[in-house]
Formats: C-alpha cells, structure tokens, sequence
C-alpha cells in the first residue's frame, strides 16, 4: 500500500506518522511519499518521520519529492493538508476582518473565505494530476475550509472524502469523562465542517443509550470551560456545539478579545519555528509534547481510520466525514457537502439518516451552506462581485457596508493568489 501527502513538510506531520507507525495493523503502509515545495522542511521533517518509523519497528518506507506528479503515482490515497500562502496569510486572515468589526479566524468568516480563493483552485490543480497519474487513488482532503474544498473535489469529479478532527476530538474526550474505550463512544454529529453539533453521545453504537444529558449535568462546566463558551449557552442548547460556534454565538465578545492579542496565527508561526528547530535533532525519535498545541489533535488516528475503510476492512465501518448530502438533510441540496456519521467503504461514503433538525439548527445550516455556494462560484470563476457577494450572504457579516469593506481588504491582501485580481 502507498500514501501520499501532499503539503508533507507541515509540522503536523509528525502526528500523522505517528499514528501510522502505531496503527500500523488498521493501514499497513509499504511506502510513504512525503510531497512539499518545500525542500528544507521536507528534509527536517522526512527525517524525524524515518526515526518515528525506526523506534516503532515499522518496515515501510518513507520517500521525499517536490514533484507533486512523482509523488502521487501509483499511490493508493492521497492527502491534502497544503496551506497556500502560508502562515503570514493566515495571519493576514486573521487580522484584516478585524478592522470591519467581524471576527478574524481563518476557515469562517471574511478571512475563511479568503482562505478558499487561495486553496480551492490550487487544490483543483493537484487532484486533476492525481486524476492523470493515477485516477484510481482516493482524495482524504484535510485542507481547510474542509466542506469547501470537498465539495470543488466531488463537484469535479474526483472520488474524494472530507475529513476534520473535531469528532474524533469530542469522541475521545467524552471517552474519558465517561471512562470508556473511545470505540464505545458514537457521535449524533450533525451540521457542517466548523459548524456541527453533537446532539446526542450513544455508548456501544448509534442505537445506544443516548448519555449526553448526563455528561452536562455532571461534565458541563468542564466542557463549557473547553469551547471556551458560556456554562448557559451548553445547558440552554441541551447539546454540545462545536467550538467553532463560538464566533456564532458570541461573536462580539470574540471580535474584542482577538482585537487585544497577537493572532493565532503569529502564535503558531512561533511554534513551528521551535517545532523544525527539534526536528533536526537527530536524537529525537518521537513527536515532541508541543506538536499537542499545534492543533490537530487525533488528526492520525482520523486519518488512518478513513484510509483504512477506504482502502479495505480495517477501518471503523462509521465515521464521522465529509461527503455529499444526498437526501440526508432535506433543506438542503443533494449536493452540499455536510459533517455526519457516514457508512465508508471501498465505494466511498454514505451518510446515515439524521433525524429532523431543530430550526436552531437546520436555520444556520442552510444559511452557511448558502454562503458556500457562493465561496465555491467565488472560488472557481473569480471577481469582485462574487466575492462581495459571498460575504454579504456570510452570516457573521450580512451587512453592505461591512461585506464592502472586506471586500477590498481581501482582494488587496490576497492579490499574488488570486489569478483575476
């Protein structure tokens, strides 16, 4: 079996290595091709992936190419976790909405959308190589904003799967406080990439007794101290949102405390300039504890359960991915990509049936799944218009002066990406 990864030199590779050396029965790898621009990250991080691989015994065999056609050939699956641009346009993302008043954060809002111009057609380009190369290969598309960038690749054609890690995060959280095995731990995970809620927590499958009204009576603040949201927001909800939905709910009080801080994205630029410094250490054999603050949590374990089903028997027959509606919601088309519990297996995925949504819920839905459809026109035939467009549909922005603003702002700040501008 061969894997590829595209964006290969990030620093949360690591993780993902990890991961593949310690599941290596779930996805037995025979070769890994790590595939980046960028040679000098990709020597650093190639090199720690090998002795990840050596202290864990794994037999396969990790490769390095800059060239995306090369590296995709004849692989089984590949994965995308690219940013285009970079940490500075992150930072960018983050800190240009602000100036409008509207919350900075770099896969919702102005500068999420900001982040689709940039990523959709570059990720178009690498999935028609792998389509040439080798058109049997699944896409696992970790590269964000997820729900958009899966559907370009569905809506062109490629057999691709669009996978996050907030599930799995809430999964094996909820594991601990209930003092199981992740495994027992089934998600009613409904709604959108970055814009989901767990309605229900089921132990032993998606039948089982639904416990989440007891993790809130006894976890709840702890949970709300985690999404960083109000205890009443959670115990009015009677659900668990994602964090995500905190520049929702709370937007203002976001849009304040991200205007008396550095951004998250200057944060982490910081720490992968100390995360390359010990990968180059040859000394070190493992991912280091501070990869943990890098996000990403359980990205592996996702990634190699995906694959695993994609590719064969050794993955869990439900996950929770990214995928064409079809019927599942009714409020919305049968092409938008939504977040839920899927069956997947060699053909791909199949979301299960979702009972009928709370309008709460299906109401903000359908909302940003207009906005997407909008991004993703926005995205793949440029101009101002549907750009300003896609902002004043966004539902933390709505208004024409603020979508206006923005509108140039992100124009002028994404110039060298946007191939129309």
């Amino acid at each position: 079996m061969k894997l590829a990864v595209v964006g290969g030199g990030s620093t949360y590779t690591p993780e993902l290595i990890d991961g593949f050396a310690r599941l290596r029965d779930t996805l037995p790898i025979e070769e890994l091709v790590l595939v980046d621009p960028a040679a000098d990250r990709l020597e650093l991080v190639s090199g720690l992936a090998r002795r990840i691989f050596a202290k864990q015994d794994h037999a396969g065999k990790i490769t390095t190419t800059t060239d995306i056609d090369a590296g995709v050939a004849d692989a089984d699956a590949v994965l995308l976790q690219l940013r285009v641009g970079g940490q500075a346009a992150r930072n960018q993302d983050e800190t240009w909405p602000l100036e409008c008043g509207c919350v900075g954060q770099e896969t919702t809002g102005a500068g999420g959308l900001a982040k689709a111009l940039r990523t959709v057609p570059v990720v178009l380009d690498i999935a028609e190589r792998v389509r040439r190369t080798n058109p049997d290969a699944w896409i696992i598309d970790f590269t964000n904003p997820v729900g958009i960038v899966t559907r370009a690749l569905l809506q062109a054609g490629h057999k691709a799967v669009g996978l996050c890690n907030v599930a799995i995060g809430f999964q094996r959280k909820f594991a601990r406080l209930l003092e199981v095995e992740p495994g027992q731990v089934h998600l009613d995970h409904v709604g959108l990439n970055h814009l989901s809620w767990e309605l229900g927590v089921r132990l032993g499958g998606p039948d089982g007794e639904n416990v989440l009204p007891k993790l809130l009576a006894e976890h709840g603040d702890a949970i709300a101290d985690d999404l960083r949201m109000d205890r009443r927001i959670v115990d009015r909800l009677g659900v668990v949102p994602s964090y995500y939905l905190r520049y929702f709910y709370a937007h203002d009080e976001v849009v304040r405390e991200l205007g008396t801080k550095p951004s998250r994205a200057a944060e982490v630029a910081a720490m992968e300039k100390e995360l390359l410094e010990m990968y180059g250490d040859p000394a070190l054999d493992e991912k280091p504890e501070l990869l943990a603050k890098r996000g990403g949590a359980f990205y592996s374990e996702a990634a190699v359960d995906l694959a695993a089903s994609l590719l064969g028997d050794g993955g869990s027959p439900v996950q929770v991915v990214n995928t064409y509606n079809k019927g599942t919601l009714p409020f919305l088309p049968d092409d938008a990509v939504i977040e839920v519990q899927a069956r997947v297996g060699r053909d791909g995925a199949t979301p299960l049936a979702v009972p009928a949504l709370d309008p709460l819920y299906a109401g903000l839905i359908a909302n940003v799944t207009a906005y997407e459809d909008l991004a993703l026109e926005a995205a793949l035939r440029g101009g101002r218009d549907r750009v300003f467009k896609a902002l004043l549909a966004h539902p933390l922005i709505g208004q024409f002066d603020y979508a206006e603003g923005l509108t140039d702002r992100l124009i002028a700040h994404n110039r060298e990406h946007l191939a129309w501008a």
